[in-house]
């Protein structure tokens, strides 16, 4: 396949996404029980309409979709979430996702010393973490520091931090960190049901990613 490099064509652009309805014509039964899921998910109940739309902000940044972004970002702001909010948000997305790269460490040091267990993942595993410390001090170091920052109360609390960082393991996929964040969250008094409710917005936000994107699919179809 030929790729003409001088093509600038933009493949990320605001008005693509007002495809997105053509979905309700192409396969109708499921995009209107998508629609009709994600409207639940973030919808007010035990958690406020803000911080399920703060945990959204914070999600799509993982999932990297530039129309997901723009849509509950302006959602958020409408909510009366302030661009420090904002901020505050975005750097626990952005420590959950590092965290999740630093946990899966363990991993590679049960590799390396070509641990003979067939399991790969058990909960014992996630102390070895610390021998991070020794093999590279001072970026390790330097991680803690952003990763407890990151966390720690601010313009959100300490348990809002936590719920959002509950909805970014499930987006990442990192079973340690999933464990972690939960018992976190439960610690700064965060129930079982609001611990569903954050893991709901980012199961929609997740899927919402890949449907999201299928406005890029219909561009690409449609190209001759």
């Amino acid at each position: 396949m030929t790729i003409n490099t001088t093509d600038n064509k933009s493949l990320y652009e605001k008005k693509n996404f007002s495809r997105l309805p053509e979905f309700g014509k192409l396969a109708p039964e499921a995009f209107k029980a998508f629609v009709q899921f994600d409207v639940a998910a973030l919808q007010e109940n035990e958690l406020s309409a803000k911080l399920k739309e703060l945990i959204a902000v914070a999600v799509a940044h993982v999932t990297g979709c530039p129309y997901c972004i723009d849509l509950h970002v302006k959602n958020a702001k409408k909510l009366h979430m302030t661009k420090e909010e904002m901020a505050e948000t975005i750097m626990v997305a952005t420590a959950l996702k590092a965290g999740s790269a630093m946990a899966h460490g363990v991993n590679a040091l049960n590799a390396y010393d070509e641990n003979p267990d067939e399991e790969l993942y058990k909960e014992v595993y996630f102390s070895r973490l610390a021998e991070f410390s020794k093999l590279n001090g001072e970026a390790f170091s330097a991680f803690v520091n952003f990763d407890t920052l990151s966390l720690k109360d601010g313009l959100l609390s300490a348990k809002e931090k936590e719920l959002i960082a509950v909805a970014v393991a499930h987006t990442t996929g990192c079973p340690y960190c999933i464990s972690l964040h939960v018992k976190a969250a439960k610690k700064k008094g965060a129930t079982k049901e609001e611990v569903a409710e954050s893991i709901f917005v980012a199961t929609a936000l997740k899927a919402g990613s890949a449907l999201a994107h299928g406005v890029n699919a219909l561009n690409a179809f449609d190209e001759e």
